[in-house]
């Protein structure tokens, strides 16, 4: 992704959503205005700045922009929390090495954080995102509630392809639409953060392809930070649930994060998240287990994503 693209129409979207009413700006002349949101001359004389320097910013074509303007852009554009914090990271100099660095080394998860999956083991559904939305680990309930990740390939293990191009998620989502909505306001936070990941790059290209959904919230240009939520999931086995997760990161480990669902205690949910945790429960005489590293070999299983537990009962 380049970053100065990227740059010019964030700041593009966030000047047409914002209203002049809404930024204290006095109309100047009658009748509809020709663009969306504020003019430019209008949103620079709010930052602070002069018209040209700001249609310089916004052209992408900024040199060593000072925090103290881009902290009265943010202001003016009236941007939130993780708004801000994505123009300052698009918009920071980039050192000569970066357009050099080394191939990123393949994700692994740490042991510990294995056994941590295997803890929860019957009790949460947890699993291990890495950069993208790769799913690197993810224990038994997790799988029996959203996929077998283990029977996909190794570059299909990704919750952004499993929610735009696998049609078994419209069905599993509830509230398809609005989750899905946020995964690629996520994404593209991601896409900012890691600009040179070919993996990404990768993802966002076949996804803006085969996927028109995608490829419209893509354009608007929205970001967010998943930490915490609630999901309504329609399983095909156990029927309706209403599940909040947690999002955690690992010092040392800030491309990877832990999501962990937790059910209303005594709630309907509760009883189907239980049920669905004694039907995957393994033998006695074989433990369960998180899947196997996201660095593993491709497992030879099709593509084809289906519920293990369709067509078992």
């Amino acid at each position: 992704m380049d970053r100065n693209t990227e740059l010019s129409e964030f700041l593009r979207t966030r000047r047409a959503r914002l209203r002049p009413e809404d930024a204290g700006v006095q109309a100047t002349s009658p009748g509809p205005r020709r663009v969306p949101g504020l003019r430019r001359e209008e949103l620079a004389h709010l930052a602070g700045v002069s018209t040209d320097y700001y249609t310089r910013l916004e052209q992408g074509r900024h040199l060593n922009v000072s925090e103290a303007v881009l902290d009265a852009v943010a202001r003016a554009l009236r941007l939130n929390d993780t708004e801000r914090a994505y123009l300052f990271e698009l918009a920071k100099p980039r050192p000569r090495r970066a357009l050099r660095r080394r191939p990123l080394r393949p994700q692994r998860v740490r042991p510990g954080v294995h056994r941590m999956l295997q803890m929860l083991e019957g009790v949460s559904p947890a699993f291990v995102l890495g950069r993208g939305g790769d799913v690197l680990a993810a224990n038994r309930l997790a799988r029996a509630l959203i996929t077998d990740f283990d029977a996909l390939p190794y570059r299909e293990r990704n919750m952004n392809r499993f929610m735009f191009l696998d049609p078994a998620a419209r069905e599993l989502y509830g509230e398809w639409d609005t989750y899905a909505a946020e995964m690629v306001a996520s994404l593209r936070l991601q896409a900012g953060r890691h600009a040179d990941d070919p993996g990404i790059t990768e993802l966002v290209g076949e996804l803006t392809i085969k996927s028109p959904e995608f490829r419209t919230w893509w354009a608007d240009h929205n970001v967010r930070e998943r930490s915490h939520g609630v999901k309504i999931y329609r399983h095909p086995v156990v029927g309706e649930m209403t599940l909040s997760y947690e999002t955690v990161t690992f010092p040392g480990d800030d491309d990877q994060s832990m999501c962990v669902y937790t059910v209303e205690p005594g709630s309907p949910s509760e009883a189907a998240l239980q049920l669905l945790a004694n039907w995957t429960a393994a033998p006695p005489d074989r433990p369960s287990s998180p899947s196997a590293p996201f660095s593993s070999p491709p497992s030879p299983s099709p593509s084809t994503s289906r519920h293990p537990l369709q067509g078992d009962h």
